[in-house]
């Protein structure tokens, strides 16, 4: 076993980029994450792994990195003959990327590995029929198992589970997870709205954010509900973008300029979990992922000084500092309410400006991340930048599988 780096990172803007293509994304994050590794063209690259979770709504429903990087490849940007492994996790789909290349380094084959996620979700013609592929096409496998375990929450709690038009199925189970948390902890709306409020003031200190303005918690209370307890503000939105990661063995760092080599950041451990039909009162599959990246990095929840955990809605943040064990189960609403997780506060939470106001783009999101901490292990955060950071944290949840994602990411990462 060998130490891992990540010697580039990067992320595109994210928004609606209705004049480009997936290869035009593609492009636009590999060769900012070479220009970030201080290279002018990919040599010395032995794998590649491509995130994606849509092209085959764009018409590409196989080899979608291999078809995306053809251009790269025939101009001597990305060298011939390297393969590339495609992965698809839902939202999860980018981690997995890094993952993969992390162990190619990790188990000696290789000195230097490309992650890289792209997708592409913004359709001004075609709405209804991507909201539908959201919730997982018309005829999931397991859709009648998932329904019967959401409505035997909801009958607990006094409510009824029913999935409707104008929102995607995840949306739904979001919210019953919210409300169930609300029913057995005393969790409020108000402490969702704050939540969704740190976090538009995040992104609002974020060039490259989707949502860059700011909204009060009142604001975000009176903005248009998307299922009770969640209104707009609270969710994540429909985007596009890319990011991607070069990660590098000991032996390649180096042989870099001095520079470049100061930025590198080191992984102390990448940990991935799958999901199963558990209980409601069960611990999730992001706490078993955090205690094994803790052992594996000697850390502690109290040693990590910035995080970016996975929010598709602001619920999620909330959750996942109990899971993290930032605060103890149950206390994630008052623990968030008190400012802990704002710039300033005990643990920055989701500095990017998170999945709500960041921005979505499933395939593209875990990589995303890890470009964020990275800039923040750098120092070179601006207005966002959290002081002295030295230990950094990404949770990056993926699929539904009843209660819970079906496969989620805990990363610890250290400035070198």
């Amino acid at each position: 076993m060998q130490d891992v780096y990540i010697v580039g990172a990067y992320t595109t803007p994210f928004k609606r980029h209705i004049d480009k293509s997936i290869r035009d994304l593609s492009r636009e994050a590999y060769m900012g994450v070479l220009a970030d590794a201080g290279m002018a063209k990919g040599d010395g690259i032995e794998f590649a792994w491509f995130g994606n979770c849509m092209a085959d709504y764009w018409g590409q429903a196989v080899v979608r990195g291999q078809i995306s990087f053809v251009p790269l490849v025939q101009e001597g940007l990305f060298p011939d003959r390297v393969p590339m492994i495609n992965v698809e996790g839902g939202c999860a789909t980018a981690s997995m990327a890094f993952h993969g290349a992390w162990k190619d380094i990790l188990s000696g084959q290789s000195d230097l590995s490309l992650a890289i996620g792209v997708e592409k979700l913004y359709d001004p013609e075609g709405g209804e029929e991507m909201l539908t592929r959201f919730s997982g096409g018309r005829a999931p496998f397991d859709r009648e198992e998932l329904f019967g375990e959401y409505r035997r929450i909801a009958g607990k709690i006094g409510r009824s589970f029913a999935p409707g038009p104008g929102r995607t199925l995840p949306m739904d189970t979001y919210a019953m997870q919210a409300a169930y948390h609300m029913h057995r902890w005393g969790t409020t709306r108000e402490q969702i709205a704050y939540c969704a409020s740190k976090n538009h003031f995040h992104g609002s200190l974020n060039p490259k954010a989707q949502y860059r303005f700011q909204m009060t918690p009142e604001e975000v209370l009176a903005d248009r509900k998307v299922i009770d307890p969640l209104t707009r503000a609270m969710c994540s939105p429909i985007g596009d973008g890319a990011a991607a990661a070069l990660l590098c063995s000991e032996r390649h760092l180096q042989s870099v300029a001095p520079e470049v080599r100061a930025r590198a950041v080191k992984i102390r451990a990448s940990v991935f979990t799958g999901g199963k039909m558990r209980s409601e009162d069960e611990p999730s599959l992001s706490r078993v992922a955090a205690e094994k990246a803790y052992r594996k990095a000697d850390v502690k929840p109290s040693d990590i000084d910035v995080a970016e955990v996975h929010d598709a809605t602001s619920f999620g943040e909330i959750y996942q500092m109990e899971m993290l064990g930032f605060c103890r189960d149950g206390e994630g609403g008052p623990f968030v309410a008190s400012g802990a997780t704002r710039l300033g506060g005990a643990i920055p939470v989701n500095t990017s400006g998170g999945l709500v106001s960041k921005g979505h783009p499933l395939g593209a999101t875990g990589l995303s991340m890890l470009a964020e901490l990275a800039t923040q292990l750098r120092g070179e955060a601006g207005e966002r930048q959290v002081v002295n950071a030295r230990l950094a944290l990404q949770e990056n949840g993926g699929g539904l599988l009843g209660l819970e994602e079906a496969a989620c990411s805990v990363v610890i990462l250290e400035r070198n």
